[in-house]
């Protein structure tokens, strides 16, 4: 029979259309469907993708944080740890804040 995809804001429908008097419902939760399979792997590869990028700009944040901290105790300036403020005028540290 014919497949027939029924949509709406919330949920989608897939119904198979056969000869006989007793429609057949398929909600796309069967291990059968294509569209199901195809929701599945692209929602996965979607996830591991965010979560290798945000991982990366969490890593870079941290490194160029620290780089501008070093930075400002090389040109001398007070620690951040012994209450200076020195490293909010880096524009290195705010590079990595925003990220």
């Amino acid at each position: 029979g014919s497949l027939v995809t029924l949509s709406c804001l919330s949920h989608r429908v897939v119904c198979q259309v056969i000869s006989s008097a007793d429609p057949v419902l398929d909600n796309g939760t069967s291990d059968g469907s294509w569209i199901t399979r195809l929701e599945n792997s692209y929602g996965f590869y979607i996830g591991l993708g965010l979560a290798v990028f945000s991982s990366f700009l969490i890593g870079s944040s941290v490194i160029l944080k620290k780089k501008g901290l070093l930075r400002l105790v090389e040109k001398g300036g007070t620690r951040a740890g012994d209450g200076g403020h020195g490293y909010l005028k880096d524009w290195l540290w705010w590079a990595g804040l925003l990220t």
